[in-house]
């Protein structure tokens, strides 16, 4: 073993080049966001089978979590227009989302008062808000408008019978929601997160692509598949040239957590040498049996190259492109907003959400969304495109060579499932570093729930 190896091993990090020590030679000058380093300090961490698998673990999270946390419901452009509204739907909670005013955003429980149908199924707009079963009608602020046959109802009061509200936030673009009226606002929830995305703002994005699939595993099962580069050497050996996996930098804050890993850089894995070609092969999704896409030219390394012409692809969108750092063209920083919120910084366009399916603790939904940057006026944001259950996520064309990374990712994520289902072992453990986010997670958890 190396000194430097020693020397990482002691610091409990890998043998690569440390991603500080990277920054330092991007061609840029480096945002004070990417030097900061806020490591987290937890004890080694063993999380109980069942919190996957019980029915009464769910039945806790719809208590304790989903009642009680600000959520990622839907962006501000899917409701441009007074009237517009959106359904959120995770475990047995089902909540509505309208424009009430050019400036004002509601949200309510998506529940009837009367009989207790949905009022809304999907998003679409209304002048009101109308049940489909007895024509029980809300205006767009909540207050009860109209009770066909009212002579017939003389113990129902209009102030005893609005809607029940939700509360509501906004930030990057995104509108947040919380059944906990108590709750603290979204902003204080949100904590350091904002400033973070100050150089890369989402809100002055588009949801050009949103794909959603549902998965033969439970929520949190899925979304740590997502909060790690532990992983990358197994499931997705064809990176390795071009990525720093087990190099990665993670950091905590209060309510959500960061990983940066770097890419244009080897993974420590490897017991060879790669060239700077092969690097920019890696990166640039090069098949073995293809000719490169691009081809490094004397005196530049492949992250320079790719640096370059990623802020050239982006200049006519993004005023100051071309003082954007190598690092924020090419390294994916993703962030995990407690409980199921992934945006990813720099102009990296993902953002993932995880939910439950129903009130099935073995079965969830996941959604990624691409958030492009645009000039002038903002186009229409996508509609949601739900692959069937035969279908995976290169059925999905617009998510373009990451629809083959996805498969890669959730390939494992049925048989960890089933694994867990066997009940051989009663605790999942969890790497002091590398799986640092989904500690930092699963803190959250038990603070939440009260363990």
């Amino acid at each position: 073993m190396t000194s430097a190896e020693n020397d990482a091993n002691s610091a409990g990090r890998s043998a690569g080049i440390s991603y500080q020590a990277l920054l330092d030679t991007d061609t840029k000058p480096v945002p004070a966001v990417l030097r900061m380093e806020s490591p987290a300090q937890i004890p080694p961490s063993f999380v109980p089978r069942d919190q996957y698998t019980s029915q009464a673990f769910h039945a806790l999270e719809v208590e304790k979590v989903w009642k009680k946390s600000w959520q990622m419901a839907c962006r501000e452009e899917e409701i441009p227009e007074v009237g517009d509204h959106q359904v959120y739907e995770v475990a047995s909670l089902s909540i509505l989302i309208v424009r009430a005013a050019e400036d004002e955003i509601r949200a309510f429980h998506n529940v009837c008062l009367h009989r207790s149908r949905k009022i809304k199924q999907h998003a679409g707009r209304s002048e009101m808000l109308r049940c489909p079963f007895h024509g029980w009608t809300w205006n767009l602020d909540g207050s009860l408008q109209e009770i066909p046959c009212a002579w017939d109802f003389p113990h129902v009061k209009d102030a005893d019978y609005a809607l029940p509200p939700v509360q509501v936030g906004t930030w990057g673009g995104f509108v947040f929601v919380n059944p906990d009226l108590e709750a603290a606002s979204l902003e204080d929830y949100l904590g350091e997160l904002p400033s973070h995305f100050e150089r890369w703002p989402l809100e002055k994005r588009y949801k050009a692509v949103h794909v959603a699939r549902v998965l033969p595993c439970n929520w949190k099962v899925a979304q740590e598949a997502f909060m790690e580069a532990y992983h990358v050497l197994s499931t997705h050996p064809q990176l390795l040239q071009g990525i720093g996996d087990t190099n990665s930098q993670y950091d905590v804050w209060d309510s959500f957590s960061r990983a940066i890993t770097p890419n244009g850089t080897p993974s420590p894995h490897l017991d060879w040498e790669p060239s700077e070609q092969d690097s920019l092969d890696a990166m640039t999704n090069r098949y073995l049996d293809e000719d490169p896409s691009m081809v490094l030219p004397d005196g530049m390394t492949g992250r320079q190259l790719l640096g370059q012409a990623s802020r050239v692809q982006l200049a006519p969108l993004v005023p100051g492109a071309f003082d954007l750092t190598d690092a924020e063209m090419l390294d994916s920083f993703y962030y995990t907003v407690f409980p199921n919120f992934h945006p990813w910084g720099a102009y990296n366009k993902i953002t993932y959400r995880f939910r439950p399916h129903g009130d099935d603790p073995h079965h969830c939904i996941m959604e990624v969304m691409y958030l492009n940057p645009y000039r002038g006026k903002r186009p229409p944001p996508c509609e949601i495109h739900w692959l069937a259950p035969d279908e995976d996520f290169t059925h999905a064309p617009e998510l373009g060579f990451l629809g083959r990374v996805f498969n890669q990712d959730v390939f494992n994520l049925g048989s960890v499932q089933e694994g867990l289902r066997s009940g051989v072992h009663e605790n999942l453990v969890f790497a002091n570093y590398q799986e640092s986010k989904i500690r930092h997670w699963h803190r959250l958890l038990d603070r939440a729930i009260g363990a």
